[in-house]
């Protein structure tokens, strides 16, 4: 399996790096990662990672600048993308089709070719812009995953909630994440 992973200048950078983290104990997984300038500089405001730790955790590193990488065209095969976090800009750009780094080009290829995109927006409160956009996407054939709180698994930390969304991701690819605590029923139902 190949994914692209896109890290945006959104705040909740942590969430891609737990997310490259999760690929990378999963077998059989290539992993193209992309960060755009917003996020380099999101990472230094938000943590206290260096940003070549983050390109080590992928198999290939692409600059956002580079319109010419292999992910850039739908004949270089990928099971899809995940953008962990979501910038307003980069959804506007997937939305509109306006292709202006690598990042929203590799969305742009996964899409035409009916590949998995699977976004993670980070803004609050939404504007109707937002929304709009975000319903575009949506009707496109993005799969839309808001890092929302959940309280029913008994994730009571940011670490625990981080991972309850990034195994809703996976599971998006048929994919389990170890530190996923899924809804199990009600047993007093059954």
């Amino acid at each position: 399996m190949r994914i692209i992973v896109g890290i945006t200048g959104a705040s909740g950078v942590k969430m891609g790096v737990e997310m490259l983290k999760a690929l990378k104990k999963q077998s059989g997984i290539e992993v193209h990662l992309i960060i755009t300038e917003g996020a380099a500089k999101t990472f230094s405001l938000e943590t206290d990672y260096d940003i070549e730790e983050i390109k080590a955790l992928a198999d290939y590193y692409h600059s956002d600048k580079n319109l010419g990488a292999n992910i850039s065209s739908g004949s270089f095969t990928t099971d899809g993308m995940i953008v962990i976090p979501c910038s307003m800009k980069t959804l506007s750009g997937i939305a509109n089709g306006y292709a202006a780094n690598l990042l929203v080009r590799a969305a742009d290829v996964c899409l035409k070719e009916g590949r998995k995109v699977i976004l993670v927006p980070r803004e609050m409160p939404l504007s109707k812009v937002h929304l709009r956009n975000l319903n575009l996407v949506a009707d496109y054939g993005c799969s839309i995953v808001p890092p929302m709180l959940t309280f029913y698994n008994g994730a009571n930390t940011l670490e625990a909630q981080m991972h309850h969304v990034i195994g809703k991701i996976l599971m998006q690819f048929g994919l389990c994440h170890q530190k996923f605590v899924p809804w199990e029923g009600d047993p007093l139902e059954e």
